[in-house]
């Protein structure tokens, strides 16, 4: 039987959409301690509306590339021309998963808004894709080397964790007029002008 809430008691239709969170954080087994975050927990009230709104524009262009995951780490850097690249970008930290030869198309998720990349995570999630791992960035930035220069591009499918327990995930940009192959934090709040390297799942 679904525990109830007194938050519920005496609220009218005005207070629908409430009721309705209300509901679901029962259903998954919550209590009044937890819907009181939602006034104490700055950070909670930004993850729930970045989950709420809708962005602008989920999917940007369409990036066909040729992956060969037999390729060493090293040689996959290597084609990419970079001018700087994180010296803990390496294979022990970074190894290549995937078989043979493949063709992708990648695409660039772009939500024109800051937000966590649990929250992008579940955009692609719900649009039927796949964060791209770090043998498909190396492939995109060595086929489209002018992209970085626009904007960041990130990936999620791949990470590594610093012995000072921060998780971090390989991204490309650019520093003034150069081109980077540097490292980002998980945790980090990914401003607005960023994009997500993605893949499409198969239907």
């Amino acid at each position: 039987m679904k525990k109830k809430s007194n938050f519920l008691s005496g609220m009218g239709k005005a207070f629908e959409i409430f009721r309705a969170i209300v509901n679901a954080v029962l259903d998954i087994g919550g209590d009044d301690s937890d819907l009181i975050r939602i006034l104490t927990d700055s950070e909670l009230r930004k993850q729930i509306a970045n989950l709420v709104v809708k962005p602008k524009r989920v999917i940007s262009d369409v990036y066909p590339v040729f992956v060969d995951y037999g390729i060493l780490l090293v040689d996959m850097v290597k084609s990419g021309k970079y001018d700087w690249k994180n010296d803990d970008i390496t294979a022990e930290h970074f190894p290549i998963t995937g078989n043979g030869k493949v063709e992708l198309s990648l695409e660039l998720v772009h939500l024109n808004k800051n937000v966590s990349s649990e929250v992008v995570l579940a955009h692609m999630e719900a649009n039927g894709l796949r964060p791209a791992t770090f043998a498909e960035l190396l492939a995109f930035g060595a086929k489209y080397p002018e992209v970085q220069r626009e904007f960041p591009i990130i990936v999620l499918g791949s990470s590594w964790v610093h012995r000072d327990g921060d998780r971090n995930v390989p991204c490309l940009g650019r520093y003034g007029s150069t081109r980077s192959l540097g490292l980002g934090w998980f945790d980090f709040v990914w401003d607005g002008y960023c994009r997500f390297l993605v893949v499409r799942k198969a239907s």
